[in-house]
Formats: C-alpha cells, sequence, structure tokens
C-alpha cells in the first residue's frame, strides 16, 4: 500500500543524477520525512558521485564528531537522489 519511489533498482541511478522522487518519504517511526518539522534538513546522506559510484573523499565514512569532513548529501525536495552536495558531516 506505499506509492511507487522508482520503477527499478537501477533506474534510482540512471540518467542526470538518478531518478526524481515521487510522493512522502517516511521515517522508520512513522513521520513525512518532507513535512516533519523533526526533520528540517531534508537530507539523503549517500556519499556517491552523480553515477552512482563511491566519492570517497565525500563520504563521512572517516568522521569524528570533532573533525570538519564534508560528506555528499542530496536535498529531498530537489526530487533527485544523487544530485549532491557538500556537507558537513556534522549536520544533523
Amino acid at each position: 500500500q506505499g506509492q511507487l519511489l522508482a520503477k527499478s533498482w537501477s533506474s534510482l541511478f540512471e540518467g542526470q543524477s538518478g531518478a526524481a522522487l515521487r510522493g512522502p518519504i517516511y521515517s522508520f517511526n512513522g513521520r513525512n520525512i518532507l513535512t516533519d518539522a523533526l526533520w528540517p534538513r531534508r537530507l539523503a546522506w549517500h556519499g556517491s558521485t552523480p553515477r552512482g559510484g563511491h566519492a570517497r573523499r565525500w563520504d563521512c565514512q572517516g568522521w569524528r564528531s570533532s573533525g570538519g569532513a564534508e560528506g555528499m548529501a542530496a536535498a529531498l525536495g530537489e526530487g533527485r537522489l544523487l544530485a549532491g552536495h557538500r556537507h558537513n558531516c556534522s549536520t544533523p
């Protein structure tokens, strides 16, 4: 009874920065992260290049709270899963 986000797994990563996301996206506790105030940034952290490869320098893998590392994340409101920009890994 959910809404279709993409036609297939591979379609999430095809084309210009991946599939256009449609419909609401819910957290594990049932909150709509696109409208709920608990999610002010609405970012999907992925650490990937626009073509789906591993962005080694921008994946937050070695992040520590005292560091200034950056990782790739996409703003969910833009509708493109891999259309990322660098954000500080400490960003909630």
